[in-house]
């Protein structure tokens, strides 16, 4: 079931109803900024939180070290 013409004509109108002419540009352009930096954060290479862990693990070992 593919959307029509006519459904995107109502959500439309409902949402200028909703929030008005005057703050439907700038809810675009909020929304279009979040798909933005959605599609960013995907697209970059993984945050490896290991690397993180491991430090913490020496610094834990050398405070246990210096601690005995």
């Amino acid at each position: 079931m593919a959307i029509g013409p006519w459904q995107i004509i109502i959500v439309l109108a409902i949402l200028l109803l909703l929030f008005g002419p005057s703050r439907l540009p700038n809810l675009g352009k909020s929304i279009g900024q979040a798909i933005r930096g959605f599609k960013k954060g995907i697209s970059e290479d993984e945050i490896d939180v290991t690397d993180g862990r491991k430090e913490i693990d020496q610094d834990e070992k050398q405070n246990e070290e210096k601690k005995s």
